[in-house]
């Protein structure tokens, strides 16, 4: 690491450090890390696969083993997945009272595998799964013993079909998450928004909410944004920014 970045990581620290009220914008590309595939990137899911088609609720309903049978080794493997580099120093970052929240477009759970204690999942999270027919409600670990053994997995109690609590194509968001997301974001007076290409909204949205309010936005993503021109400070790889952020904020201990 250069002077350079040296001096960009020092800053980054000190905006931390001075910040009334810090939060944290999470996309797909902090899970790279982890070896989950991001969706736009490089070697996504959209390069495989078509996301679109996986999850769209009407397909879902009409035919859920398609959905079952394509996102086996996309999500019913998260046990399998550790958290990265990135999602352990934002759990440090937050337990050392730098950052009070984390808002995260993922599903995947390594938030708060790492230790997170205020993770807002504004797409949902395969944590709980609901009966469509009855409303039964089952865990993670549960469903994915049955779907990496090739099943559907079924209500208990009435035989209809188990949904992830994950938002579909087609579905609104949580209601509760996006108000604390938006309201989070009008409150930081700093916001990291890290690994997401600012595309999809509501999601998208939300750094300009935080740049309206009057506060800074720090951007670390490998691909360009339409806020580059408008951040603080702009980095490209996670893992080295945050390897020298926790050495610089000395919680790599």
């Amino acid at each position: 690491m250069g002077a350079r970045d040296e001096g960009a990581i020092s800053a980054l620290a000190e905006a931390i450090r001075s910040a009334s009220r810090c939060v944290a914008l999470t996309g797909a590309g902090v899970s790279t890390l982890s070896g989950i595939q991001d969706f736009r990137g490089k070697n996504g899911l959209y390069r495989t696969m078509n996301a679109d088609t996986i999850f769209d609720i009407s397909i879902f309903r009409h035919d859920p083993s398609y959905f079952y049978r394509m996102s086996g080794d996309f999500i019913y493997a998260l046990d399998d997945k550790k958290p990265s580099t990135v999602h352990m120093a934002l759990a440090a970052l937050e337990s050392a009272g730098y950052l009070d929240a984390v808002i995260t477009q993922n599903i995947d759970l390594l938030h708060t595998k790492a230790g997170s204690r205020r993770v807002i999942e504004i797409h949902g999270s395969p944590a709980v799964h609901h009966c469509l027919s009855c409303g039964f409600q089952q865990g993670f670990s549960e469903v994915a013993n049955v779907v990496r053994r090739g099943e559907i997995p079924r209500c208990p109690a009435c035989g209809g079909i188990l949904k992830p609590d994950i938002t579909f194509f087609g579905e609104a968001l949580p209601k509760k998450a996006l108000e604390e997301a938006i309201d989070e974001s009008r409150k930081a007076d700093l916001m990291l928004v890290l690994g997401t290409s600012l595309i999809v909204h509501p999601a998208a949205g939300l750094p300009e909410r935080t740049l309206r309010a009057g506060g800074r936005i720090v951007l670390v993503n490998d691909m360009p944004t339409a806020l580059d021109d408008r951040a603080f400070l702009r980095f490209e790889d996670l893992e080295t920014t945050f390897t020298g952020l926790l050495r610089t904020l000395e919680l790599d201990r």
